[in-house]
């Protein structure tokens, strides 16, 4: 089942992703109950990118982001001068050359993310909106028997007052709610494309 972890599960393991974070702080991580070969970390990196709020197996969690996308639309939360390159630059004019052009841009069907890198342990997409400036973090952690096991980290880079207080007025839902079913949909694929 995936937890909840302290930050530190983050902060003390060393991820590129630290070299570009100024200003930025750790909003959640979580451990995802998926484990595989070390070479199957891309394909865990897929089922999360993947994921699709619209067709959640958790009706609460279709109502709560239809409700989201549908006020911020009514409050202009995520208009295109409000996004990266335009409230905010984003974090890929700051990645090094090495680290540039690894990824699919493609990579997110549904969600509005836009992918920074992927390594062979480590993938890392941003968004921007008028509440925050937000990284999401993936990697790979050593389990048992040589295998890999996936961390989640959410960092953020509030919009002042305003988004402070999104940020913490929705940390609730994301916790009893969002992520708990996010995850028991993405354990539940890997469970079954591993008995394939």
């Amino acid at each position: 089942m995936s937890r909840r972890l302290p930050a530190s599960e983050f902060l003390d393991r060393p991820w590129r992703i630290h070299e570009f974070l100024d200003g930025f702080e750790v909003e959640d991580v979580w451990a995802v109950n998926a484990t595989g070969t070390p070479e199957e970390f891309p394909r865990m990196v897929g089922l999360v990118t993947a994921v699709d709020t619209d067709e959640s197996s958790s009706r609460a969690v279709r109502l709560l982001f239809a409700a989201r996308w549908k006020i911020g639309e009514w409050l202009g939360w995520d208009d295109e001068d409000d996004g990266l390159g335009q409230r905010v630059p984003s974090l890929r004019a700051t990645l090094p050359d090495e680290l540039a052009g690894t990824v699919d841009p493609g990579r997110f069907r549904s969600l509005p993310f836009t992918p920074l890198y992927e390594l062979p342990d480590e993938f890392a997409a941003e968004i921007a909106n008028k509440t925050m400036h937000g990284v999401m973090h993936l990697g790979a952690v050593p389990a048992e028997s040589g295998r890999v096991t996936v961390r989640m980290t959410v960092l953020v880079k509030t919009n002042g007052l305003f988004g402070r207080a999104y940020m913490a007025a929705i940390r609730p839902f994301r916790y009893a709610i969002v992520y708990p079913a996010m995850f028991r949909d993405v354990e539940r694929r890997w469970a079954s494309a591993q008995r394939v």
